[in-house]
């Protein structure tokens, strides 16, 4: 296989997909963002070269989604439009129900790295902000 061609697990169709799941991170917190910029950031993610996306929620009505990150991350967590919440792992261990109620998976645990890692979202969500604006102001 040559460089840059690699493939993950979620993406290969000769890897047969997994019937257990894993379970979520334990004790993740888990950074809610407004849905359209969330999922430009889950596609901007899951294009990029080596930055993996862990599981992400979204809510029943849709209006947002939930990255799970690991623990800590709401502590320094200031990217506008956004908020982390720390959760001390309460309610994610119950894969592959959701961990928040009235939520479900867009990207379940078991089909994603176990957390997205700060650093990398807060790249992702500011290019994702940026496209969106570029989107609107072509209006």
């Amino acid at each position: 296989m040559e460089a840059g061609m690699e493939t993950s697990q979620i993406n290969d169709p000769r890897t047969p997909p997994s019937t257990a799941p894993s379970p979520p991170p334990a004790g993740c917190d888990v950074v809610t963002v407004p849905a359209r910029q969330g999922l430009e950031a889950v596609d901007i993610l899951r294009r990029g070269a080596g930055e993996a996306v862990g599981p992400v929620l979204h809510d029943d009505g849709g209006d947002t989604l939930g990255f799970l990150v690991p623990p800590g991350t709401a502590a320094a967590w200031d990217v506008p439009g956004s908020t982390c919440t720390e959760t001390d792992g309460r309610g994610t261990t119950l894969a592959p129900e959701p961990p928040v109620e009235g939520s479900d998976w867009l990207l379940p645990p078991g089909e994603a790295d176990l957390a997205t890692d700060p650093a990398v979202l807060r790249k992702a969500l500011g290019e994702a902000a940026r496209t969106i604006r570029a989107a609107d102001s072509c209006r």
